[in-house]
């Protein structure tokens, strides 16, 4: 039997994405939390009543133990603190509460960021980030540990888009909380300090070329690499079931290497 969570949260929620996946048989009801109060605004319809709050992923306006699951999609590499951001979820959790989130990782859009530094420094002499910063998944599950989460799982994955060219890949970042290059004063507001408020045309030419010459596929398109980190973590409760003591194995792991003569022993 599935397990019916009677109060989620959506952190991050955007306009709704996750709670199409959802139904009133997993989730009786949904808060969606978003610092965009214009993607709440336009939330896509979903079968299960909904709340929408605004407010920042640091600061949950929600007293502790209240929801029985925490949801987060592809928004928590945007957030200026996540190891707070992580014990802001913890704390709203009930006991024997999970959290389960996916986010952008430490190799996302490696091939952009590399075309343009390198760009910048050819033609401007330095560079500035233009693509906002990512977590190493080593660093992840201790984050997690941390802010008190247990029994965790940490998985990671990578997807490669292709895209006629560097400033096709952009066009399609910007306003997804990932790109903050400003081309001709388009763009979003960065979460990066020491950047240039401009990407200028002679730049992005040349990293349009190197983007192409160091990545490109042999059909004239260039690839664009996005890696998430998939994570559960559960808040402790009582009844959940707890490692067993030190000690108290009775097989070694050294006896995995005769695993298949046991097996053919026991057989005869």
């Amino acid at each position: 039997p599935f397990r019916t969570f009677p109060l989620a949260l959506d952190v991050g929620s955007g306009r709704g994405y996750i709670a199409q996946h959802l139904t009133k048989e997993t989730v009786e009801k949904l808060i969606q939390v978003d610092v965009a109060e214009n993607a709440l605004k336009n939330a896509v319809e979903t079968e299960i009543p909904t709340v929408k709050v605004v407010a920042d992923e640091e600061f949950l306006p929600f007293k502790e133990d209240t929801f029985d699951l925490v949801v987060s999609s592809l928004s928590l590499h945007w957030v200026n603190d996540l190891p707070k951001a992580f014990k802001e979820i913890h704390q709203v959790l009930r006991p024997d509460g999970v959290f389960i989130g996916a986010m952008f990782g430490g190799d996302t859009l490696y091939e952009l960021r590399c075309s343009l530094q390198l760009a910048e420094l050819e033609r401007e002499g330095g560079f500035s980030p233009h693509v906002s910063p990512f977590t190493a998944v080593a660093d992840l599950g201790h984050l997690l540990s941390r802010a008190g989460f247990n029994t965790l799982t940490v998985d990671t994955d990578e997807i490669q888009v292709n895209y006629p060219g560097l400033f096709e890949v952009m066009e399609d970042l910007q306003g997804k909380y990932i790109f903050f290059g400003d081309i001709n004063g388009m763009g979003e507001s960065n979460c990066s300090w020491n950047r240039k408020p401009l990407l200028h045309r002679e730049t992005m030419l040349a990293a349009a070329a190197i983007y192409r010459e160091m990545y490109g596929n042999s059909d004239g398109s260039v690839p664009a690499t996005f890696q998430i980190y998939y994570m559960i973590g559960w808040k402790y409760h009582e009844s959940q079931a707890k490692p067993a003591q030190r000690g108290s194995a009775t097989v070694s792991f050294g006896d995995l290497a005769k695993i298949e003569g046991l097996i053919s022993r026991g057989k005869k």
